[in-house]
């Protein structure tokens, strides 16, 4: 059992990055349309941008809304209108005369006359008037009794317009001859079903529209019949069950070929589960957003700031990360979109040309900088897209570039985006780095205060290490943060490091070895939980882990073995728990604060003895494997002792002593 749960845990990494696959895209798979549907993007007018269009088989040309709406009026005005008589309305009318004359006071006669009025009218027939089908006398009656019917017309009843008598016809009258609604529709319908639609037949293979053509009102009317007929048959041939299990394996193979590409080319960000979380969230986020988009309105998807994705991977990975994040985003997303070519076209050259002009986010300047090359480029693909169908600058929309601007503007979002995914996801950028590279950070100064002599060194060994990185390769900017941070534990105790003394007071004569070492060796703890303190990144973090590996306090070290020869020693004691660098930054900077510090400990300061003294300190750390977990090669070791050889050379070499004037003597005296 207990196997079984070991090899479990040792695969949960791996588990978890084929469940982030799944479900990324199972998530894209819920965005797309329950049934994607063919429509040609065109509108009367307009010119037809795509290929020369052929009747990929026989269909008829729909008529027209407006024929159709003509033709049923005309249906309307020429039908049949069913009715039946209503032997409730007699005795209710004469119920309501009744009711009349017991709330009026009329004379004899007058009620005898309107009881005559009302059976005259009632054995004719009062009818009941549609106005829905126009002018009744056009039409032909049918009166049904029972399951026979009798032809009739408007004129054999009593009309409305035919009563004089207000009171009769506000307030007594109801009609007998009522209007059948229900048989008269059947009817209606039974005639529009045999009438046909239609105007003419297209063969298959015929052409209906060249390329850079303008579409016209027939032309529409001929492609929108072509869209009815398309769709009709795809879902008569649809299957949800093939529908999405092909675009499953669309995008499970889009995204497996990122899968591919990061692990053979960027290994790093598949093993960090943070940073692999955070591409597949971008994708999704980016697949989502024109999904809802396309809801709305599909003529607002190139509206979609999708260019947000390849900047966000530029500045938290590099250039081919986000070109090819960006490529797998716009192929899945282009399979749920119309006019898929031109789709791509647009977003792959805006991508392209965003990631060239995000290099470094040092400016905020740069933000609007990107948008703009982001407008331009829209701009230009469409206006050329135009002008190469052979047409004019008339046929230019101009509502398009304003498209383009909205999308321009939303890439803003990268901004606080970025600051966004850095605290959700613990990823750095140059923008974080460049504010806590400020000495006036709240830990630079307790430093600069407490350890005046520390924070010297740290600025020297900034300085370096980040000459050294820039030449060798690498995130220069991260070495000089880690550097400058790497010794903050020393604020805990400053007094115990020679850098901070300076009045010759040493509180080492007061301890053991063993108790010095421990007191030094505890710099790193201490460095560690300050900066957890202060907020700082996991990145420069590392740096303070790292910076001695697992090596040696060497000086207390040797002292512990020479006051006890032969005896055994807690080396426990006297070593620092690393971990030892793993990164050129870190391993740079390993290498540069040793050489500073013994530098600077030296009473002579000549070529030769720099020399002796960068080679034993670069040999010893590398015969002491500090380095075997970084990526530094022989070429960049030379390179870093060559470098480190020329530039403490600069920085400790001897001075002229200039003889003294009397001049300057008398001035010296003066002050």
């Amino acid at each position: 059992m207990k196997n079984w749960e070991s090899k479990i845990v040792s695969q949960l990494s791996r588990i978890y990055k084929i469940s982030a696959l799944l479900v990324t895209v199972v998530l894209i798979l819920l965005l797309y349309p329950q049934r994607q549907t063919i429509r040609y993007d065109y509108t009367a007018g307009s010119v037809w941008n795509d290929s020369d269009l052929y009747a990929p088989f026989d269909f008829v040309v729909q008529s027209s809304q407006d024929e159709r709406e003509q033709q049923l009026a005309i249906a309307k005005s020429q039908s049949l209108l069913y009715y039946y008589i209503d032997s409730s309305a007699a005795p209710m009318a004469r119920q309501r005369l009744a009711d009349y004359f017991q709330s009026h006071n009329l004379t004899p006669q007058k009620q005898r006359a309107l009881h005559k009025t009302l059976d005259s009218i009632y054995r004719i027939g009062f009818l009941e008037v549609t106005p829905d089908y126009g002018d009744m006398e056009a039409h032909t009656l049918v009166l049904l009794t029972g399951n026979t019917g009798s032809e009739c017309k408007a004129s054999d009843f009593v009309l409305p317009d035919d009563i004089t008598n207000d009171l009769l016809l506000d307030s007594i009258l109801v009609p007998n001859v009522r209007f059948d609604d229900t048989r008269t529709k059947l009817e209606l319908d039974s005639w529009l079903s045999q009438t046909a639609f239609t105007s003419t037949m297209v063969k298959k293979g015929q052409l209906i529209v060249n390329k850079g053509e303008v579409v016209t009102a027939e032309t529409a009317e001929i492609i929108s019949s072509l869209d009815q007929e398309r769709n009709r048959q795809l879902k008569q041939q649809y299957s949800t069950v093939g529908y999405y299990a092909g675009n499953f394996m669309l995008c499970l193979i889009a995204l497996l070929a990122v899968y591919m590409f990061l692990k053979i080319t960027r290994h790093k960000i598949l093993e960090d589960n943070k940073q692999l979380t955070f591409v597949m969230v971008t994708i999704v986020i980016m697949v989502a957003t024109t999904a809802l988009v396309r809801e709305v309105n599909e003529d607002w998807i190139l509206m979609v700031p999708l260019c947000i994705a390849p900047i966000l991977m530029r500045v938290f990975f590099d250039m081919r990360v986000a070109l090819y994040l960006h490529l797998a985003t716009i192929v899945i997303i282009a399979n749920m979109v119309p006019n898929s070519y031109e789709f791509i076209f647009y977003q792959l050259i805006a991508g392209i040309m965003s990631i060239i002009s995000v290099r470094k986010f040092e400016k905020r300047s740069s933000f609007f900088f990107v948008s703009l090359v982001i407008f331009v480029t829209y701009s230009l693909i469409y206006t050329c897209g135009v002008l190469s169908q052979f047409t004019t600058i008339q046929s230019i929309n101009p509502a398009r570039y304003v498209v383009f601007f909205i999308n321009a503007l939303l890439t803003l979002l990268a901004y606080p985006l970025i600051y966004l995914v850095e605290h959700i996801f613990g990823m750095v950028t140059d923008l974080t780095l460049l504010e806590i590279s400020s000495t006036n950070t709240p830990a630079l100064r307790e430093l600069s205060r407490k350890a005046p002599g520390t924070f010297q060194h740290s600025m020297q060994v900034a300085n370096i290490s980040e000459d050294l990185v820039s030449e060798i390769g690498g995130n220069a900017l991260l070495a000089r943060v880690g550097a400058l941070y790497h010794d903050i534990g020393k604020i805990s105790a400053p007094l115990y490091y020679t850098e901070n003394q300076n009045n010759g007071y040493n509180p080492h004569d007061e301890l053991s070895y063993e108790d010095s070492a421990r007191i030094i060796t505890q710099h790193v703890k201490d460095g560690i939980d300050l900066a957890r303190k202060y907020r700082l990144p996991g990145c420069v973090i590392d740096f303070i882990r790292t910076h001695h590996g697992t090596t040696y306090t060497g000086y207390f070290y040797a002292k512990q073995k020479e006051a006890h020869p032969g005896e055994p020693i807690d080396t426990s004691a006297f070593r620092y728990a690393g971990p030892t660098p793993f990164s050129r930054e870190t391993a740079v900077v390993m290498l540069v604060d040793s050489v500073e510090a013994a530098c600077k400990s030296m009473k002579f300061h000549d070529k030769e003895t720099f020399d002796n003294l960068i080679d034993n300190i670069v040999n010893s750390k590398v015969e002491q494997r500090q380095l075997n977990n970084c990526d530094l090669t022989f070429s960049d070791l030379t390179k870093i002792k060559q470098m480190l050889k020329d530039k403490m050379l600069s920085i400790y070499h001897v001075r002229i002593a200039y003889p003294v004037s009397d001049d300057n003597e008398k001035q010296t005296e003066n002050k």
